[in-house]
C-alpha cells in the first residue's frame, strides 16, 4: 500500500514538472516570437532612413554632420546583434539622432512642406507606434516567462534546465517622460 502512495507521489511530482517545463519552454518561443516582430518593425525603420536623409540633403547640404551622424547611427543599429538591452541602447542613438534631424528640419521651411518629407515623417511616427506596440508585447511576454522562472516552485524547474530571466527592450525613459512644450501663440 505504501508503495503504491510513493508511486502516486512520484508521478504527480514528475507530472508537474514536466508541465512546468513545459510551459516555460512555451514562454520562451513567445520571447523569441515577440522579439522578432520588434526586429521587423526596426528594419522598416531603417529602410525608411536612408530616404530621409537623401531628402534633407537636397534642402540642407550645409547639415552635413547632422546627416552623417544619422547614418552612422542607422549602421550601427542595424548591425546590433546583442542583447535586448544593447540593442535598445543603439536604438536611443538612432532615435535621438533623427529627433536632431527632425529639429533641423524647423529651420526649412520648403523642406518641412514637401509632400515626400512629410510623407516620411508620417510613415516613420507610424513604425515608431508599431515599434512600441511590439515591444509593450515583448516586455508582457518576457515578464510572464521571468516571473515563471523566479516563483516557486517552477523555479526549481527552471533551475533545474537552465532557463535563465530575458531582458527587457527599454526605451529611453527620461525621453519618454520629457513635458512637451505646448504653445499657442
Amino acid at each position: 500500500m505504501n508503495l503504491y502512495v510513493v508511486l502516486v507521489i512520484v508521478a504527480l511530482v514528475t507530472g508537474w514538472a514536466i508541465l512546468s517545463y513545459n510551459v516555460l519552454v512555451r514562454l520562451r518561443q513567445h520571447c523569441g516570437e515577440a522579439w522578432s516582430g520588434i526586429d521587423t518593425e526596426l528594419k522598416r525603420r531603417y529602410d525608411l532612413i536612408p530616404n530621409l536623409v537623401e531628402l534633407v540633403k537636397g534642402y540642407a547640404a550645409h547639415e552635413r554632420e547632422l546627416l552623417t551622424s544619422v547614418t552612422q547611427a542607422r549602421v550601427q543599429a542595424l548591425a546590433s546583434t546583442g542583447s535586448p538591452g544593447a540593442q535598445a541602447a543603439d536604438e536611443k542613438r538612432l532615435v535621438s539622432s533623427l529627433d536632431r534631424l527632425f529639429a533641423v528640419s524647423e529651420r526649412y521651411p520648403d523642406l518641412k512642406a514637401s509632400d515626400n518629407f512629410l510623407a516620411l515623417q508620417h510613415q516613420l511616427a507610424e513604425t515608431e507606434d508599431r515599434i512600441q506596440a511590439a515591444r509593450r508585447f515583448y516586455n508582457a511576454n518576457v515578464r510572464d516567462l521571468n516571473t515563471r522562472i523566479e516563483v516557486f516552485p517552477s523555479n526549481l524547474v527552471a533551475s533545474a534546465f537552465g532557463f535563465r530571466p530575458e531582458e527587457y527592450f527599454e526605451v529611453d525613459a527620461a525621453r519618454v517622460r520629457q513635458v512637451i512644450d505646448v504653445s499657442f501663440t
